[in-house]
Parts: C-alpha cells; structure tokens; sequence
C-alpha cells in the first residue's frame, strides 16, 4: 500500500495528517488470517482452564462439557477463564465486547431445568455477561436444547420480510428476473448453513417451505399457501426445502 494517509478527529480538532506505513486494506483475505495469527496465544489462555476454543475470524466461542454433578465446578473455571481472556485482549490492545458476549447452556430439556445453577454472571469491562435461551453463531442461532426453532423463527421472519419489499417490483419483472431476485433474497438464506437444520420436526419444516413458497406467491400473485410442487410455481423454484436438507 502506497501514498494512503490518515487523520484523527478527536473533539471538534484533527490531527495533523500522517502517511500509512502498513496496512491491511479491508474485505482483503489476509485480514482474518493475520487476526488469527495476532490471537493465536488466546487459545493457550483457555487451556490453562481445561477448555476448548473455537476461532473463525474474529469470532470465538470457548466450550466445556461436563456432567450436571460438576456444573458447580465448571461455572467457576469457566468464570475464572473469561476473566482471564478480558485481562490478555486488554493486554494486547483488544477489547471484549461484552454485548455480545452470551453463555448458553446446552442439553436435554430436563437436565437443564434441573441443573444447580441456571443463572451465570461473569463482570467484565464494567459490564455483565449473563446466560441466554439462544445466541447467534455465524448467522445461525442455536438454542439450549438444540431444537433449531429459534433459527427457523429467524429465517422466516427475514424470507418475508424481503418478501414485503420485493412485491412492489417482482409483479413487473418477467419470470427470470423473479427467479433471481427470490433465489438471492429468500433462498440462499434457508441454504445458509442448513446442514444444522437435518433432523428438524415436520412443523419447522413447513414454516420453512411456507417462507420460501411465498416468493413463487409473490409473482404469480398466488396466495402464499400454493401447493410447493405446482406447476405454477415450479419455475421459481428450483428444490423443496426437505430435499434440500
């Protein structure tokens, strides 16, 4: 990178403007990869506590499986943990943002309704980091027992939101067009990572078929219950949810 400069603006002042010596541009593939090289210690600090870190970019996830008559002992060791990866980031000039910060419990429904302690509160950064029903991994929100219906709920809910705002357009677009338009705003959110959806109950199933059978409805002017396999709607639509999982 040559001939980039920058300047602070700090309290209505700039600073004077100084020539960038080293840079990473942004979107460039190196960025993640020399952000992991930059945190490769932070998996040393989890596993002084005997826990496992998982790292995609700069997203971490830190895990722990243990046997509900060691929850006690688990919680504190995994207290002491996040306290010790907030002191390395701060040490390395990184800051925890603790909004999104969850814990989530993980497990069968009566196992977690009869553990000892539900309620883990870890104070970081002057804030609180608290357990949650649900948390967002990558786009994918995974709930405490595995069940996906938060994700399926999340999904349908953005496929008819983006519904909404192409039926003004997709009426005037000839068959092809729609066809793009719903496969890039619709499908691809139900293909994301729908390898987490094998194994789902029948009724999140068909929520999802109704969301993405609502973009051949959209331009065939067809209510939203239209069979998925009609012939009216097959050209927009190239697989059935379920086939596709």
């Amino acid at each position: 990178m040559t001939g980039r400069t920058y300047q602070v603006a700090f309290n209505g002042q700039l600073s004077l403007v100084q020539p960038v010596l080293y840079e990473v541009p942004q979107g460039s593939c190196l960025g993640p990869l020399l952000f992991v090289l930059y945190t490769a210690e932070l998996s040393q600090v989890v596993a002084q506590h005997r826990l496992t870190l998982h790292q995609y970019a700069d997203d971490c996830q830190i895990y722990d499986d243990m046997s509900p008559s060691d929850v006690l002992s688990g919680v504190k060791r995994f207290e002491r943990c996040l306290v010790d990866v907030e002191k390395w980031m701060r040490a390395s000039r990184l800051r925890l943002n603790a909004s999104k910060t969850n814990i989530l419990w993980l497990g069968f429904r009566y196992i977690i309704d009869n553990l000892p302690v539900h309620e883990v509160k870890v104070h970081v950064v002057s804030s609180t980091i608290t357990t949650v029903a649900s948390a967002r991994n990558l786009r994918v929100v995974i709930d405490s027992r595995l069940t996906m219906a938060d994700h399926v709920a999340a999904v349908c809910r953005a496929g008819y939101y983006r519904l909404r705002q192409l039926r003004p357009t997709v009426k005037s677009l000839p068959v092809d067009a729609a066809r793009t338009l719903i496969q890039a705003f619709i499908s691809n959110r139900l293909d994301y990572c729908n390898a987490a959806l094998c194994g789902i109950t029948d009724t999140m199933l068909r929520k999802l078929v109704g969301s993405e059978c609502g973009g051949p409805a959209t331009h065939t002017n067809w209510q939203t219950r239209t069979h998925y396999t009609s012939p009216e709607t097959a050209p927009l639509v190239s697989c059935q949810p379920s086939n596709r999982l």
